[in-house]
Formats: structure tokens, C-alpha cells, sequence
């Protein structure tokens, strides 16, 4: 299983160029794509999943033109939109049990094995008589990826899973999404949530102002970081003159001011203390200092 961007823009009606020459090469497992809101996301997943077309440019998927086989490759995706809906008046099974006739199952005892299964492995089984839109906020993402793996795809494409999501069920939907990558399934998760990335995906790509600005694993997107975490103290009187020239990450109160961490190419112009950095600090450092160059980063 393979996927292969080539080249791909979008121009809306408005002239308002949303993707400009995206280049992406998505193998098997779990792939990231991050980037903040407006970054043009949902659109390369719409064009991914068939909803949009590229003004130009091309996706291949296992060497298939999406082009030219538009309906072969729609059966080979589930796919879980940021703005997930359902039937309001359908209890949860029979939600599922809809979603899997429209994967094509169509004998009933497969569909009530398939429901069954996918209410287990989503934690909704004991739920499964409540109506869908009375589940909870979290209920409903596992409902939404429920139905996005139902038929066994081999592309599953998510776009936004875990916003507005306590911490709790982040992780619960995080570690459904790293089962699925076990198999031999591309799931790409898009999102603007750095630790959805940190800690499921081993390929990732950043997508600013509609560009790729950085494709490789999020190790290697760490690195570009190091050597420009700091710690240090900054007095109540400096701290903000400190806010207007630095991207400062955390603060935290003392008798004499605060202790700051802080990105910063060097610290030049205060004492500072370099620190290990995270996937965070990598992409504020990204966000601030290297973003706008026309130079794709990658290993």
C-alpha cells in the first residue's frame, strides 16, 4: 500500500490558493500531518478521500491515478471528517450497522459480527442501545472511527480526531489509532495538536500556508530544535520585553520574578540553560524562526 502527492494545488473560485506544489510520499502505518488552523489540512484530506478535486497535480495510490479511478480507490478509504455527523433518531448499533451496508456488506449476520467487533474494540459495546447523539463528546469520536474502519480499509484518513477532547479520551482515541497501524494500513491524522503526533506517528509531514515545510519522523523534527530550548530567570521588570522578543513556552512565578522556558537560536543576550527539547518546542521553533522560507526541511 502506498500513496504518492505529486505536485498537487488547490485554487478555490476565489483565487485564494489553498495547497501549492504538495509532495508526499505515505507509506504503511501511522503518518502525522501537522500544521496550524488554515494550514490547508482538510483540504488535501477532502481531495484524499474524493469530496475535492486538485486544480492540478496528481495522487497516486499502489500506482493507481486517484484521477482516473476515483471509485476503486473510495472503496479502499474510511474516513473520519473533523465535522463528523450521523443520524440523529439511530441508536448507536444501528448507526454502525448503516455505515457497514454502506461498505458493502451486505449480509446481516456479517454486519452484526462486523457491529459487535467494532463496538469492542471502540469501547461502545455497553453503550450500543443509547441513541448516537446521546453519547458523549468522546463516545462520538470513537463512534466516528468506528465507522471510518468498518470493512477493513486500507487507508483510514482522519482529520482533527481529538479536538475538543479531554486528556482521557485523547489518549483512549490515540491508542485505538496506534492498534489499527499495526496492520498493514495507511491512517493519516491531521491535526494542529502536537502530542497527537508525538505519540503515534513515525512519519510526519508540516503543512504551513498550504506548503510542505517539513517531511521526515518526528525525532528528526525534534532536532531542529536543539540548541534552542532555554531555561533561565527573568526579573518581573523584563518579562515583557522578554514576551515581545522571545516565544516563551512556560512561566512560572518566584519571590524575585520567573523561571522561563524559551526558544531562542542562542541566548546571546540573557544566561540561559539549553535544555532537551519536545515535539512542541520543535514546532514553535519551526512556527517562528523557519517558517516562510521556500526550502522544504527534511533529512
Amino acid at each position: 500500500m502506498n500513496i504518492s502527492i505529486q505536485n498537487l494545488n488547490k485554487v478555490y473560485g476565489n483565487n485564494y490558493q489553498a495547497l501549492t506544489d504538495v509532495n508526499l510520499n505515505i507509506e504503511p502505518g501511522m503518518f502525522g500531518l501537522l500544521g496550524p488552523n488554515g494550514a490547508g489540512k482538510s483540504t488535501l484530506m477532502k481531495i484524499l478521500v474524493t469530496l475535492l478535486s486538485p486544480s492540478t497535480g496528481e495522487i497516486m495510490v499502489n500506482g493507481m491515478p486517484l484521477s482516473k479511478n476515483r471509485k476503486e480507490v473510495r472503496s479502499m478509504i474510511g474516513y473520519l471528517p473533523q465535522d463528523f455527523r450521523f443520524f440523529a433518531k439511530l441508536k448507536t448499533y444501528e448507526f454502525l450497522d448503516y455505515a457497514a451496508s454502506l461498505a458493502g456488506i451486505t449480509s446481516r449476520k456479517e454486519r452484526r459480527n462486523e457491529v459487535e467487533k467494532l463496538l469492542e474494540q471502540v469501547g461502545l459495546y455497553e453503550v450500543r442501545n443509547r441513541y448516537a447523539n446521546k453519547l458523549s463528546g468522546g463516545m462520538k469520536r470513537r463512534l466516528g472511527i468506528a465507522q471510518a474502519i468498518v470493512g477493513d480499509p486500507k487507508m483510514v484518513i482522519v482529520d482533527e480526531p481529538t479536538t475538543g477532547l479531554d486528556p482521557e479520551e485523547r489518549i483512549r482515541f490515540r491508542n485505538i489509532l496506534t492498534d489499527l497501524s499495526q496492520r498493514d494500513v495507511i491512517i493519516i491524522l491531521s491535526t494542529h495538536i502536537v502530542g497527537d503526533i508525538s505519540s503515534t506517528c513515525t512519519q510526519m509531514a508540516l503543512l504551513n500556508e498550504g506548503k510542505i515545510g517539513f517531511k521526515g519522523s518526528p525525532n528528526q523534527f525534534l532536532e531542529m530544535s536543539r540548541g534552542k530550548v532555554w531555561r533561565t530567570h527573568v526579573n518581573f521588570d523584563l518579562m515583557e520585553e522578554f514576551k515581545q522578543k522571545y516565544p516563551v513556552i512556560t512561566t512560572i512565578p518566584d519571590a524575585k520574578g520567573y523561571e522561563v522556558e524559551l526558544i531562542a537560536p542562542n541566548s546571546d543576550d540573557f544566561e540561559g540553560l539549553s535544555i532537551e527539547p519536545n515535539l512542541e518546542h520543535a514546532y514553535v521553533y519551526f512556527m517562528e524562526y523557519v517558517a516562510g522560507q521556500e526550502k522544504i526541511m527534511q533529512p
